[in-house]
């Protein structure tokens, strides 16, 4: 469903040519997780922006459900994202003052969904990742864990058929990482969704069906036993992202 072939996305800055994607191939099947694995700045979060809409490759094709992301209008890209995707930003990407409930609908509403029924259709969400208890809170009364999993609720709540996941165990404790990890896993096999997620947590990793590193901007397939040399510090020439 997901098809990514030959990606390019280079960057200038300081004087020097930046390889933040470089030459990239893959493919991701309905009901697959992929983790993609690297150090910081290897590239990783430019590939999800890239997979997502929100930048345009200097070369190559991204592919989802036959259409080609790559060459969407601005209007048909914020349709795709709205509507097809589910981002896990890693920054949360939450409204000040807001409770739990209206962030995680804020999607659903955009889309033209009515308030009551996306209200219906984000609490279970919210229940299924641990906030039952946490509804009416506001992201100024939250942990940060909480809200991240505020943001994989929005994420989820739209049933979008890609889903991709940006550190969504950066500000969690090892048992909610694993619990999160797992129910993205559960979500892409009940919904025949494609699931990319980005990570440097190797117990996250061992989750996904399949895993690939990604090092100054090339990918290459690997199992969790060889990731230790992949998630080392890059090299002074590394990629953003």
């Amino acid at each position: 469903m997901l098809e990514v072939e030959n990606v390019v996305k280079h960057y200038h800055g300081a004087g020097e040519l930046v390889r933040a994607v470089d030459d990239v191939s893959f493919a991701v099947v309905p009901g697959e997780m992929l983790a993609l694995l690297g150090p910081s700045g290897s590239g990783k979060t430019t590939l999800l922006l890239l997979i997502a809409a929100l930048l345009e490759p200097d070369a190559g094709s991204i592919r989802f459900a036959g259409q080609s992301v790559s060459a969407m209008s601005q209007k048909a890209a914020s349709d795709y994202l709205l509507r097809e995707v589910g981002f896990v930003y890693q920054n949360f990407h939450l409204m000040r003052q807001v409770s739990a409930i209206e962030n995680a609908a804020r999607k659903l509403l955009i889309g033209g969904v009515g308030v009551r029924e996306a209200r219906a259709r984000v609490i279970p969400w919210l229940e299924r990742v641990g906030l039952a208890d946490r509804l009416q809170h506001t992201p100024e009364t939250l942990s940060g864990g909480e809200r991240q999993r505020v943001a994989i609720a929005r994420a989820l709540a739209g049933e979008p058929r890609l889903i991709l996941a940006d550190e969504p165990t950066g500000n969690l404790d090892s048992r909610r990482s694993m619990e999160m990890v797992g129910l993205l896993h559960s979500v892409a096999r009940e919904r025949a969704a494609c699931v990319v997620l980005v990570t440097h947590d190797k117990e996250a990793a061992a989750v996904a069906d399949r895993c690939m590193a990604l090092r100054d901007g090339k990918l290459v397939e690997t199992t969790i036993d060889e990731l230790t040399e992949h998630l080392a510090e890059p090299s002074a020439t590394s990629a953003q992202g």
